[in-house]
């Protein structure tokens, strides 16, 4: 049988709403998946929190309740993400007497070689590494996967995870969860790979230093597919927003330089990042010509996606309904270049699901009779047969 691997990239929290969403609709609509039942995950900043999720057994529609806190048990409490990093403030301003000293006797010791400016410039040292506490991920993690038939030990996982991190001093990417660094609680990991700098202090791992994976690649799907994946499934959900094109579409037009620096920062980060993959992703059909690699991502007009509010519940819970619906469009738009590669490998779309409009992530779980759950055991396994006989 094929192995069939799963990539999710950063995106910060809404982009780990938005992947949810999506594998609920992957998984709904692709008969023979099972997305708790990958053989390799790999996961980076937000993408890393989802993957180590369904690589600990949380199916994906459950997860999306968790997360949206609808199941009685919220996972994700965005105000985890907004408590100060109290201790990294304090051991800063520790410094500061020291530091101060130290640059009066440089400046006083020779005034006309060390100026001012540059003898006091050693302050800087005493400016926290990051704003928020992003202890509150890992905490939240441990809780969840300290349940009965979960693990927090990447060893005890009956798949392969891998976690991607930023070795601060070296720059390199470094993967939780492979030989030599899988003795790493997953929960540190996850912290680590979304501990985006400026925003949380580098997270130390075994006297080392890690900040988001995502500043190197924001997919790292080549983890995945060096580990001789057959079938790899990613999940990007940040794309540049293209305001004429959302225009066209009907939407009104916006000029983003009126959103202030936080909507251009969002603009710029995504244009960069998602330069960066499409290359990736065209080196990867290249390198790894064994293998089938499909991308699914929110269209460039999708404004939903790029105005959505993280600490408003109601757009948190629109997003998530939004990426299941856009993806199962996505879906059906391109039946017929996804039919054959996914037939490949032992799986086939469901058409039937696809068709039907009445389907929500956020309402009733879908209804099936016996009958038709038969039927479509049945549809699954004469097609595992008949790609077995293929193969």
């Amino acid at each position: 049988m094929s192995k069939i691997g799963l990539a999710l990239a950063g995106g910060g929290p809404l982009g780990g709403i938005y992947e949810v969403g999506a594998c609920v609709a992957l998984e709904e609509a692709i008969d023979g998946l099972s997305l708790v039942d990958a053989d390799v995950y790999v996961g980076v900043s937000a993408g890393s929190f989802v993957a180590a999720s369904l690589a600990n057994g949380f199916e994906p529609r459950r997860l999306a309740r968790m997360l949206l806190g609808s199941d009685g048990s919220q996972a994700f409490d965005p105000s985890l993400l907004l408590r100060p990093a109290l201790r990294e403030y304090l051991n800063r301003a520790r410094a500061i007497p020291r530091l101060a000293l130290q640059a009066a006797r440089e400046y006083l010791g020779n005034p006309w070689r060390h100026g001012l400016f540059e003898s006091f410039q050693r302050l800087s040292r005493a400016i926290p590494t990051g704003l928020f506490d992003g202890a509150g991920v890992d905490a939240v993690l441990r809780r969840q996967f300290s349940e009965v038939g979960r693990s927090n030990d990447f060893r005890r996982l009956k798949a392969r995870l891998y976690v991607v991190a930023t070795d601060l001093d070296s720059g390199q990417a470094v993967a939780f969860g492979g030989p030599g660094r899988d003795d790493v609680p997953i929960s540190t990991a996850v912290q680590a790979s979304a501990a985006l700098p400026g925003l949380f202090p580098p997270v130390e791992i075994q006297g080392r230093h890690y900040v988001d994976g995502a500043l190197i690649k924001t997919l790292h799907a080549s983890v995945a597919l060096r580990d001789g994946v057959d079938l790899l499934l990613c999940v990007n959900p940040l794309v540049p927003f293209d305001a004429q094109l959302a225009e066209q579409h009907g939407a009104g037009h916006r000029q983003l330089s009126e959103g202030g620096l936080p909507v251009v920062l969002a603009q710029t980060f995504r244009a960069i990042i998602r330069s960066r993959m499409r290359v990736g992703m065209d080196r990867y059909q290249h390198q790894f010509k064994h293998a089938d690699v499909l991308l699914f991502e929110p269209a460039q007009d999708d404004e939903a996606m790029f105005f959505a509010n993280l600490f408003s519940y109601r757009d948190r819970a629109r997003l998530c309904e939004h990426a299941y619906q856009r993806t199962r469009e996505h879906l059906y738009q391109r039946r017929d270049e996804l039919a054959p590669v996914l037939a490949r490998h032992g799986l086939q779309l469901n058409l039937e699901v696809l068709r039907d409009r009445t389907r929500t992530l956020l309402g009733a779980e879908p209804a099936a009779t016996a009958t038709q759950g038969l039927a479509r055991t049945l549809d699954q396994l004469q097609h595992w047969i008949d790609a077995r006989r293929a193969a």
